[in-house]
């Protein structure tokens, strides 16, 4: 899914910067995702393996994720061993996070 025609106008990241945020999304995930689900369509819950910089490196992505696509919602739970990940958006941006699921369920699957 190297295609980032997905990727909404109201984003503001730079074009030429958007590869790379989704490298970094993508490693994130198939480094650290022991599951994901779907409670609701417009919900996506994660768990990622904590580890010693893995919540700040998740906190760090959200936040300059918050900062060019103001439509995601980011709620972060970390436990001992894990960190849970909520991404929420409104119906308009429904399709960016069934392409968000996608990605993320790929990324699991070549660890």
């Amino acid at each position: 899914m190297s295609d980032l025609a997905w990727v909404p106008q109201s984003c503001t990241l730079p074009t030429e910067e958007r590869p790379l945020r989704v490298v970094e999304w993508d490693a994130l995930f198939a480094e650290r995702l022991t599951s994901l689900s779907r409670p609701e369509p417009l919900h996506l819950r994660l768990t990622l393996a904590g580890g010693p910089g893995v919540e700040e490196r998740v906190r760090d992505l959200v936040e300059r994720e918050s900062g060019c696509c103001s439509f995601f919602s980011f709620t972060i739970t970390p436990s001992e061993d894990l960190i849970g990940l909520d991404i929420a958006v409104d119906q308009a941006h429904e399709a960016v996070l069934d392409a968000l699921a996608t990605r993320t369920a790929a990324a699991r699957e070549e660890q």
